[in-house]
């Protein structure tokens, strides 16, 4: 009989290998869709910990009683015997199965440690094998507990297959099913797009009489989402309701960030204003998800109700959607409120290269001298160094404004500063001399310093294009650049000075 004895050792290393176990206390197989909701493996994720994680022993009493000694001593004898059977296992062409039969058998911690080494050794397919052998040594593991440990693993590894075979295994044994473990079933089935089977098993739920739940529905709806099949969302929906389960917020909140990242505006608008109408809170992934679809359309008045509503959240916006709000405000020409934005993201971001361009390109834009000098001057109060973004904004702005004379130093300035010129700053150099600037020294000095023949790159915030437009030297490069074959292009290293002569070479400059 195997021993009943669990290891103390929570947060033992084991030696040579990257992981540790580590001691959950959910006893939950399969927990409840969580808020902001997981996706569709809901009924795994939670518990995977769980299924690895040996159980504490009972607090010891202060006596010196014989029952207090033996507890001392068994925990440390099967934490190196646990330790002995990984470190064997870490050894090259090892396989678990023949040392399971070499052993003759496993207790509880040392089979779930052994799973859990094939899981992190990325040999998720030997674990059903091993199941049926360790099972079959001592009967009384054939149950349900463990069959749902195994069946929610399996998912989790995307081992779908492998799942239903050993679910159909339970069926046959007469062990009990439970709404969870369908649900398990279910969700992996759908996430990997079978959805014949998906609602096969949904049927086969009522035939045995157990209710689907929200959870059920919400996992078939995510996976509806994920393969753009809107239609069946809503059909999916209905029979929801059809079948006596109530959506709730958590429902809503789903169809809302799927529609949303779907681009389907009208379809989100009305579950929401569903959701309002039952008075139901938008989580945070939701109002990310309504932010960045209204940011996609330019729906500037909704764009900023909800980015207000997801900076009260608290929530960490990705530097994507962040740069998306701004071209909204910068196609729009409304250059201050990047100045906002930027002060906005300060505190949780600190001060980041996006938040002083946002800042800069916001005087920028309105070509405020006063307003970049100022910015400029709190960068160097903070000891915060000046990189290609930084100079070609400027530059830029005083392109726009033809001053000349802060340009010229402007360049000096970057090449003392560290700041080598890219693409742009090439374009502002070459759309300067067309408009009478003399930018012949400028090009020696880059040519002294052998920028001339470094490979191309472009090291500008793309939200600097966004703002000045790409200019006339940049669209003909990329003219000169498509007229070539692709072999050409992909073969040839490009450095400036290529660049420069593909562009000249027919006067295009």
């Amino acid at each position: 009989m195997e021993s009943v004895v669990k290891l103390q050792y929570s947060l033992c290393k084991i030696a040579h290998t990257s992981w540790s176990f580590k001691h959950s206390n959910t006893n939950l197989l399969f927990p409840k869709t969580q808020t902001p909701k997981p996706s569709t493996t809901t009924t795994l994720s939670l518990c995977h910990a769980h299924f690895f994680s040996p159980s504490p022993l009972p607090p010891h009493k202060t006596s010196s009683s014989t029952k207090h000694t033996t507890l001392h001593v068994e925990p440390s004898h099967e934490y190196h015997k646990l330790r002995a059977l990984l470190d064997i296992l870490m050894e090259k062409d090892c396989c678990p199965l023949q040392l399971l039969r070499d052993d003759g058998d496993w207790t509880i911690d040392q089979f779930w440690a052994v799973i859990r080494f094939l899981i992190h050794a990325s040999r998720p397919k030997e674990i059903l094998q091993l199941f049926d052998i360790w099972r079959n040594i001592e009967k009384s593991r054939i149950n349900e507990f463990n069959y749902s440990k195994i069946i929610g693993l399996l998912v989790e590894e995307d081992l779908i297959e492998e799942a239903v075979v050993c679910f159909q295994d339970m069926k046959s044994l007469g062990l009990g099913l439970s709404v969870e473990l369908y649900n398990t079933i279910i969700h992996g089935l759908s996430r990997n797009g079978n959805f014949v089977d998906a609602v096969h098993f949904l049927n086969e739920m009522k035939e045995m009489n157990l209710a689907p739940d929200a959870d059920t529905y919400d996992g078939l709806i995510e996976a509806y989402g994920k393969y753009k099949m809107y239609d069946e969302m809503g059909m999916c929906l209905k029979k929801m309701r059809l079948n006596g389960c109530s959506p709730d917020y958590i429902t809503y909140n789903l169809l809302i960030r799927e529609f949303a990242h779907g681009g389907l505006l009208n379809r989100m608008e009305r579950v929401y204003q569903s959701m309002v109408s039952r008075r139901m809170d938008l989580q945070v992934p939701t109002l990310i998800a309504m932010l960045e679809v209204y940011a996609k359309f330019g729906i500037l008045e909704k764009m900023e109700i909800f980015y207000r509503r997801v900076l009260n959240s608290r929530a960490i916006l990705k530097e994507d959607l962040i740069k998306k709000v701004a071209e909204v405000y910068i196609e729009n020409y409304m250059f201050s409120k990047l100045e906002n934005l930027g002060v906005d993201l300060s505190p949780r971001f600190g001060q980041t290269d996006l938040v002083w361009c946002l800042r800069l390109l916001s005087h920028a834009g309105l070509l405020s001298r006063r307003g970049m000098n100022s910015i400029i001057l709190e960068m160097e109060e903070k000891s915060v160094p000046w990189n290609a973004t930084v100079a070609n904004i400027m530059m830029l702005a005083y392109l726009k404004m033809k001053d000349f004379t802060r340009l010229r130093s402007l360049f000096s300035q970057s090449l003392t500063r560290g700041v080598d010129p890219d693409i742009i700053t090439f374009g502002i150099l070459f759309d300067a001399n067309r408009i009478g600037y003399d930018g012949s020294a400028t090009l020696n000095t880059w040519r002294k310093h052998g920028i001339l023949y470094k490979a191309v790159e472009m090291n500008t915030d793309p939200l600097v294009i966004t703002t000045f437009g790409k200019g006339h030297f940049l669209r003909n490069c990329e003219a000169a650049y498509s007229s070539f074959e692709p072999e050409v292009r992909e073969k040839k290293t490009w450095t400036y000075q290529d660049l420069i002569d593909s562009v000249f070479k027919d006067n295009q400059c």
